[in-house]
């Protein structure tokens, strides 16, 4: 197994070297309009909803985009898939704010993270929320030989430990300047789902660790990149590029993949951080133009960017006023055109702004 971890920049290519200098552009790009958002978090919701349900349908876990979006967040999901999708927008929210509070990317957080993504899930037992002491193998059917898998993993032991610790302790080092943080960002990720180190969980970890490179290398300082659509759309290149590194060594097209992904992501999500705010502002000039209470109504603007699709219960809550002011609010807002009911329940009906939900399901 190829061995990333040193300061030796590959051998890459012009067009590769370009590719990275492209993603670095963008990054740069989505991050100078990130930290420019009044509320970051905000629009940090429902990017990181799609991010999430890439990212599980990668790794063969389905969710709608339209469930995903009515989720709510603090709430257990009845369909199984649907929680699956979830437990990762709550590991990723957990990460975030153990990185904003100086905390580092180490085994110990990691393990944490995992097993807080298969909590509730078939994978949720022994080998939970700890590095495996068990073989894994990627690509054999169920009963297959291992010979007969697409890649088989180290095997677990001390090495395992100590190799899961150097990446990360590697990923954490400035290189002395001498590796750019998206080919370090690369190889980093393509280290980390070569050792395999988790039972379960690994592909969306990873993907995941990938937003958390950049931010500890300081390329981003708000977790808006979404990376997953990306490679979702391109999911056989995706494979077949870190099997590459594995088989042939061929870092030059995994780093120019994985390069050209992050560019066209941070320009997706840049697009739609703009997007976002432009509807923001035109529900708001309808507040305004319908001479509604201005306080609750703007917050109800701002919960349906953060929760798109919603209850008034999830409003009651939000306000923190009796269910018949959140009923009459959400009603007020509807008659405005800014809220449009979502189903066709009578009780717990669901409201959405159909604008928001335009930009997030295109």
């Amino acid at each position: 197994m190829p061995d990333p971890l040193g300061d030796q920049t590959p051998a890459l290519s012009p067009r590769t070297f370009n590719a990275v200098a492209s993603a670095r552009a963008a990054l740069a790009g989505l991050d100078a309009s990130a930290r420019r958002l009044p509320n970051p978090a905000l629009l940090r919701g429902p990017t990181l909803r799609r991010e999430a349900q890439s990212t599980s349908a990668l790794e063969g876990t389905y969710a709608a985009m339209r469930d995903v979006l009515a989720a709510e967040e603090d709430e257990e999901q009845q369909d199984a898939s649907l929680n699956e999708v979830m437990n990762y927008v709550r590991v990723a929210e957990h990460a975030f704010t153990c990185l904003a509070d100086g905390r580092t990317i180490s085994v110990g957080l990691l393990e944490e993270l995992q097993g807080r993504l298969v909590r509730g899930t078939p994978a949720d037992g022994p080998q939970a929320g700890r590095v495996r002491d068990v073989q894994v193998v990627i690509g054999a059917n169920p009963g297959a030989h291992v010979q007969d898998a697409r890649f088989v993993p180290r095997p677990p032991g001390p090495e395992l430990d100590a190799q899961v610790r150097d990446l990360l302790g590697w990923m954490g080092s400035d290189h002395d300047g001498q590796l750019d943080p998206v080919v370090a960002a690369g190889m980093a990720h393509y280290q980390f789902e070569t050792l395999h180190p988790f039972n379960d969980g690994n592909g969306r970890l990873g993907r995941l660790l990938v937003v958390l490179h950049l931010m500890q290398s300081k390329v981003l300082s708000e977790p808006t990149l979404t990376v997953s659509p990306w490679f979702e759309a391109r999911r056989a290149d995706y494979y077949e590029g870190l099997l590459g590194v594995s088989t042939r060594g061929d870092w030059d097209s995994w780093i120019r993949l994985f390069a050209d992904g992050l560019a066209q992501s941070a320009h997706d999500t840049e697009t739609s951080l703009h997007d976002l705010l432009a509807v923001q502002e035109q529900l708001r000039s309808r507040v305004r133009n319908a001479r509604l209470r201005a306080e609750n109504a703007m917050i109800v603007v701002d919960f349906a960017l953060a929760q798109p699709i919603f209850t008034v219960r999830a409003v009651e809550r939000r306000l923190g006023v009796t269910y018949a002011r959140a009923n009459q609010l959400v009603g007020q807002l509807v008659d405005a055109g800014v809220l449009r009911q979502y189903d066709e329940a009578v009780y717990d009906r669901r409201f959405t702004a159909p604008d928001v939900l335009a930009v997030l399901l295109r």
